[in-house]
């Protein structure tokens, strides 16, 4: 097995632009996302470099790329000892980019790759982070699109962050590299979220979604959550202050409860109230259960994090001893 330490930090050739690929279970078309994207690298003067990083896939991908990095002097592909996450696998890319700008992008070509030279094209202009944003989601579905919709809402709502219609698709100068790489040490990480936090000069281009060219989607409703929890803990402690307001909101209604049970008794009307005992106990739990599940949620995190394990473990790489 091949550490971490062998392919980090190495940075002893520095092309002017690195694009990073994070790949899991593409066989049919990594090729093809390969090719789209040298082809509009042929657009962008100086030199290139191609990481693309599996992602512990159980198909044929690593073979492919071992394949092509025998053919191409640009291509460099790691192989995950397992499935960690897409945010694992872009941390990994990042690591080992040598790249004064780099790129983050998709291997389902879903995210244009004709649209990086236009990316260069800002950053030469002076842009620190260029954001490719979505115009448009013709390509999902109605319940894609409203839970994006939703999520995208709720952590504007709660954490201040505005990523609507926003992507992993982006050019980041090598300053923003070097402090996600260097400076962010959580362990769990929400990558649109990060880079919109650094700061610095940042502009956005606008795309249209383009359906998958092979393969399926690997983004399960449950690993959606799970993004968008991370996301929303990550960025923002409201929803803990929810959990005071929950409290505000029960002693409130303890107290109407009170003022009704004791105006009924002066009136010689009360009742046993069996129905309002019912609706206060269930109420009651609900509060209590949702409350206990955010600061869960919390603790969970914090949990993960001070564990301190490694964000990846490499099994193998490609393409980085033939050309450095």
């Amino acid at each position: 097995m091949t550490d971490e330490s062998s392919t980090s930090g190495d940075h002893s050739a520095h092309p002017e632009l690195s694009v990073i690929v994070p790949a899991h279970n593409e066989e049919p078309g990594i090729a093809a996302a390969l090719l789209a994207i040298n082809n509009a690298l042929q657009s962008c003067s100086g030199s290139n470099e191609i990481i693309v990083v599996d992602d512990g896939s159980t198909d044929e991908t690593y073979r492919v790329l071992q394949k092509l990095c025998q053919e191409q002097d640009n291509l460099r592909a790691i192989k995950l000892s397992r499935n960690f996450g897409k945010e694992s696998a872009m941390l990994a890319g990042l690591r080992v980019a040598a790249g004064e700008a780099v790129i983050t992008l998709d291997a389902d070509l879903q995210h244009p790759p004709a649209l990086i030279p236009e990316m260069v094209e800002k950053w030469k202009a002076g842009a620190m982070v260029v954001h490719a944003v979505k115009r448009q989601r013709e390509s999902n579905t109605f319940l894609e699109r409203f839970r994006a919709k939703f999520y995208n809402n709720l952590l504007k709502l709660l954490g201040g962050i505005d990523l609507r219609n926003s992507s992993d698709y982006k050019l980041l100068d090598r300053v923003i590299v070097d402090a996600l790489v260097n400076e962010l040490h959580e362990y769990q990480r929400f990558y649109r979220g990060l880079v919109t936090w650094l700061g610095f000069k940042q502009e956005k281009l606008y795309f249209d979604v383009a359906s998958r060219q092979a393969g399926d989607s690997k983004w399960s409703t449950g690993s959606l959550i799970g993004l968008a929890i991370t996301g929303i803990v990550s960025f923002t402690s409201m929803p803990l202050r929810i959990v005071t307001i929950f409290g505000i909101l029960t002693l409130l209604l303890a107290f109407g409860v009170a003022v009704e049970a004791l105006w009924s008794w002066f009136q010689g009307t009360a009742v046993s109230g069996f129905m309002t005992i019912v609706f206060v106990i269930l109420l009651l739990g609900s509060f209590i259960m949702i409350s206990l599940g955010i600061m869960g949620e919390y603790i969970a995190k914090i949990y993960e994090e001070v564990k301190n394990r490694p964000d990846y473990l490499v099994d193998r790489t490609s393409g980085f001893d033939e050309h450095r």
